[in-house]
């Protein structure tokens, strides 16, 4: 497997994940039926016109999956026993269909688990950013990992 284990993660350092995606129309309109949010500034080009942002926008729980989903080859592919937590969510600018998003991973803290010492438990951050390097999502999140064996 390619994920780190907990040993593997070191505080501030950041990883540039090389893997990046342009988001499609299919993606947006997917995730925004899937989820049963009918926000027109996702469907509704007339509407969205009118808005700040002049367009469409893509909806931001897709944004959100592509910002958490990028790193998984580099960090946590077979290494993850799952989420603990998402926290501070933020998406400081938009993200339209035909951007193309890269990720950057910080590790930010981590500990051993007390009472299992086959893992620890880390706190990450991912940063999204769009192909003009604005940054369209910040979400730190905490992982329980496992320890090399």
């Amino acid at each position: 497997m390619s994920g780190l284990y907990y040993e593997d993660f070191v505080i501030d350092d950041v990883i540039k994940h090389e893997v990046t995606r342009t988001v499609t129309e299919t993606d947006n309109l997917l995730v925004t039926t899937l989820t049963m949010n009918v926000q027109p500034l996702h469907l509704d080009e007339e509407f969205a016109k009118d808005s700040p942002f002049g367009k469409r926008i893509v909806n931001s729980i897709f944004t959100l999956g592509l910002v958490t989903g990028i790193p998984v080859q580099d960090t946590t592919l077979g290494t993850t026993l799952g989420n603990l937590e998402f926290r501070n969510i933020e998406f400081p600018n938009p993200v339209y269909v035909g951007d193309t998003l890269r990720v950057e991973t910080m590790a930010l803290d981590k500990r051993e688990s007390k009472s299992k010492p086959d893992r620890g438990i880390v706190g990450i951050e991912h940063r999204g950013f769009n192909q003009n390097d604005d940054l369209v999502c910040v979400v730190r999140r905490t992982a329980l990992m496992k320890r090399r064996p």
